[in-house]
């Protein structure tokens, strides 16, 4: 009972820093998984791609119907992520769980850091040729990451889209999440099609108590996300990645020796 309670805690979390942020559902999926759950690295790796592909899918379907998703960015971005992210998850057959774990906590470390970098006035450029060729790359580093370690993202992709494009925060997340469920969904197929070989077993019913949860949270993190500061939302939020990613590292680096 308890175990279901920190469960339902932690998917309302998920849930609202993507509608919120567009960004941090994976981030929080794979501890949550492995420390509440009680589930193996790479078992919650991939789990938490089928969780955040779900959420991610719900969330941008309230966004389609306000029509703040820009199509031509995310098949820019979202298709070299898709590829990249089917061809990463299948590398995750080379490390052992608590490498892959390793792995994930540096790249916390990484998003927390450029959460909390103060926010510089940036002259948004047209998307020109050179713009959409730097959003393929930064696509196909995206979703390398996605497969590899099971992270969403969307803490890369949102800065992205707001650089190299004309977009505003709101359809900046709008795009992200889109992005997001096409490379998370791709990660995970092939994380299911080696399941075997990875010694997964997916709790169907925590994937299902997640991704419901998570998806209403969404949904109500879409609906204030106009009315809460961005920048402060961000920076308490990197101050919890900081934390998480400490206490990960200590932990997955007993497994490493």
């Amino acid at each position: 009972m308890l175990e279901l309670f920190f469960i339902i805690i932690a998917a309302i979390f998920i849930g609202l820093s993507l509608g919120l942020l567009g960004s941090g559902g994976a981030i929080l999926t794979t501890p949550a998984l492995t420390y509440i759950v009680g589930q193996d690295e790479k078992t919650a790796i991939a789990s938490s791609l089928a969780i955040v592909g779900l959420i991610s899918f719900s969330g941008m379907l309230k966004y389609q119907q306000q029509k703040m998703i820009q199509w031509p960015v995310v098949l820019q971005f979202g298709i070299p992520s898709m590829l990249a992210s089917y061809i990463s998850a299948g590398l995750s057959v080379y490390l052992t769980g608590p490498e892959q774990l390793t792995l994930f906590a540096v790249i916390m470390l990484l998003s927390a850091a450029s959460m909390l970098k103060p926010k510089a006035d940036i002259a948004h450029e047209k998307l020109e040729s050179h713009s959409a060729l730097k959003l393929v790359i930064i696509g196909v580093v995206v979703g390398s990451i996605t497969g590899l370690v099971g992270v969403g993202g969307g803490f890369l992709i949102v800065p992205a889209l707001l650089f190299f494009t004309r977009m505003n925060m709101l359809n900046a997340v709008a795009t992200s999440l889109s992005i997001i469920t096409l490379q998370s969904t791709s990660g995970f197929i092939n994380y299911y099609s080696l399941a075997s070989v990875n010694n997964i077993n997916f709790d169907w019913q925590v994937i299902a108590i997640f991704a419901f949860i998570g998806a209403i949270s969404s949904l109500f993190g879409h609906k204030i996300s106009s009315n809460i500061s961005q920048e402060k939302l961000k920076k308490t939020f990197a101050l919890l990645l900081f934390l998480m990613a400490i206490f990960i590292l200590i932990n997955s680096s007993r497994g490493l020796f």
